[in-house]
C-alpha cells in the first residue's frame, strides 16, 4: 500500500514510518521540516502545514490509509495555537480521506483527552472513563475535540480508530527523557506528591505495534471502528519508580526529593500568570494541569485492545529499559 504518516519526523512518526517500511508499504510522510532519517528509511516526504487544506489533501493523493500522528503537543500556548493544527488540521486530515476515498484512518489521540483534575483511573477503559471537562490546557482539549471528529467520522466509506498512547519512552525519544535527564542533572527535579501514585507508560515500540495491529484490523463494521483505546505497556509502575529507572537508563542521577501537590499547583497557577503578562520564553516548568498530571493515579485496561485488534506489549518495561541504557551508551 501506499500510506500517507502525518508527523513522521518525530519520535512516533518515525517509528510508525520505519515499521511500515518494513511490513512492504510505501510510505509518505507529511512534515513541518526535512529529517535525514526518513530519507534513510526511503520514506517520500512533503513537507506543509496541516492548516492548509490544499497541502493536505496533495500529500493523500494516491494513498489508501492514514496514520493521523501530528499534532502540536506541550504544556503552555495559547488555545489558537493548538486549535489550528490540532483541531483544523484533523479536519482537513479527514477531508483529504474523503476527497480520495481513502478507506482507513488510524488517529493517534492521548489519554489526556479523558483528564479530571485529581481524579484517578485504576484499570480504565475508553468505555469506562468519560472525557475530561474543562480541560485547563489547550493540548488535552484541542486533543479531544479531534478524537471526537475522527470518530464521528466513521463510516461506510471511512474506517476510523484513535488510540491514546500513554507516555511514549525510549531509544530516538528528544523530548521527555532528555528534560528530565537536564533537570536532574542541574538538581531541579522533584516529584508532586511523594510520586507513589501509579501509572502507565508505553514503550516505543509497543506504541508503534499497537497502530499496526489497529490497522490491520480496521475496516468499516470492525469492532475497532469508531472507537477509541487506551495503549500502554499494561505494567502501571510509581511515578518515582518509572522516573528513576529512566535516569539509571540515561547514565543520570535519580531524585528523591519532592514536593507537596498544593505547593505545586499554587506554584504552576503563579507561573501561568507570569508566563501569560510577562514576555519569559519556553513553557512554565510548572502548570496547574501537569501539577495534576503528576500527583495522580493513571493506568488502563489493555482487555479491550486485545480482544477487538489484538495488541499485546512485546517489549517489557525491564527489556526496554536495557534497550535504553544501550542507546545511551553510544
Amino acid at each position: 500500500m501506499r500510506i500517507l504518516v502525518t508527523g513522521g519526523g518525530g519520535f512516533l512518526g518515525q517509528a510508525l514510518c520505519r515499521g511500515l517500511a518494513e511490513r512492504g508499504h510505501t510510505v509518505v510522510s507529511f512534515n513541518r521540516g526535512h529529517y535525514p532519517a526518513l530519507d534513510a528509511l526511503g520514506v517520500v516526504q512533503v513537507q506543509g502545514d496541516l492548516a492548509d487544506a490544499d497541502a493536505v489533501r496533495a500529500a493523500a493523493a494516491g494513498c489508501e490509509a492514514v496514520f493521523h500522528n501530528a499534532a502540536k503537543a506541550g504544556a503552555w500556548g495559547s488555545y489558537a495555537s493548538y486549535h489550528r493544527p490540532n483541531v483544523l488540521g484533523t479536519d482537513n486530515v479527514i477531508a483529504a480521506c474523503r476527497a480520495h476515498g481513502i478507506g482507513r484512518l488510524v488517529y493517534t489521540s492521548s489519554p489526556s483527552v479523558t483528564h479530571r483534575a485529581t481524579h484517578p483511573v485504576e484499570g480504565g477503559t475508553a468505555e469506562t472513563v468519560p472525557y475530561g471537562e474543562g480541560l485547563k490546557a489547550p493540548y488535552a482539549a484541542t486533543k479531544r475535540i479531534a478524537e471526537e471528529r475522527v470518530l464521528a467520522a466513521n463510516d461506510a466509506g471511512l474506517a476510523t480508530v484513535a488510540l491514546r498512547p500513554r507516555l511514549i519512552w525510549g531509544p530516538g525519544d528528544n523530548q521527555l527523557l532528555p528534560r528530565l535527564v537536564e533537570r536532574a542533572r542541574a538538581g531541579r527535579l522533584r516529584f508532586v506528591g511523594g510520586g507513589h501514585n501509579r501509572i502507565d507508560t508505553t514503550y516505543i515500540d509497543n506504541a508503534a505495534q499497537a497502530h499496526f495491529d489497529a490497522f490491520e484490523r480496521l475496516a468499516p463494521g470492525a469492532a475497532c471502528a469508531g472507537r477509541a483505546y487506551f495503549i500502554s505497556n499494561g505494567e502501571p509502575r510509581s511515578v518515582r519508580d518509572i522516573v528513576n529507572a529512566l535516569l539509571a537508563a540515561a547514565g543520570a542521577p535519580t531524585v528523591e526529593a519532592s514536593v507537596p501537590f498544593g505547593v505545586a499547583y499554587a506554584a504552576g497557577a503563579v507561573m501561568e500568570g507570569a508566563w501569560a503578562l510577562l514576555p519569559l520564553k519556553g513553557e512554565p516548568p510548572m502548570t496547574r494541569f501537569l501539577a495534576e498530571q503528576l500527583a495522580t493515579t493513571h493506568w488502563y485496561d489493555m482487555a479491550p485492545a486485545t480482544r477487538d485488534f489484538g495488541y499485546v506489549p512485546r517489549v517489557s518495561i525491564e527489556e526496554g529499559l536495557r534497550r535504553l541504557a544501550a542507546a545511551w551508551a553510544r
